[in-house]
């Protein structure tokens, strides 16, 4: 069984349904459905976050499985700009994305620059060991 799952996805706003449903499918064929919830979410909020930065670049979309409690949602694009996760106020309409990559992860993510741009990762813990 593979362990890790990439998809290449353009510079377009179908891409974030494009992205949950690449997520879901690939936990689903890893026997992880209790997780795909929480993976669509942050895959959801990553993706639309790649798109804020204005880079015209394509997005990777990727899942790994680095252990057999963890798996890591990755999304890549051309921009070195660096998220931020921002208190945002009750009435904001914008601005809750990683503070919910946060809670939903328990602090398990960030961010690697890379020379053309970077990748920020998220990763979720199964609460016991799950089948390969």
């Amino acid at each position: 069984m593979s362990t890790a799952a990439e998809l290449l996805l353009p510079y377009l706003p179908e891409s974030v349904g494009a992205a949950r449903r690449f997520v879901a499918a690939t936990l689903r064929e890893w026997g992880l459905g209790d997780l795909v919830d929480d993976a669509a979410m942050i895959v959801s909020e990553l993706v639309t976050n790649s798109f804020k930065t204005c880079c015209q670049t394509r997005i990777l979309v990727g899942v790994r499985r680095p252990t057999d409690r963890i798996v890591r949602i990755l999304v890549g694009d051309g921009s070195r700009s660096m998220p931020v996760m921002v208190q945002a106020g009750p009435d904001a309409t914008s601005g809750r994305g990683l503070a919910m990559v946060h809670r939903l992860t328990r602090g398990r993510w960030g961010v690697t620059l890379l020379p053309f741009g970077k990748v920020v990762h998220a990763d979720l813990v199964a609460p016991a060991p799950i089948p390969r």
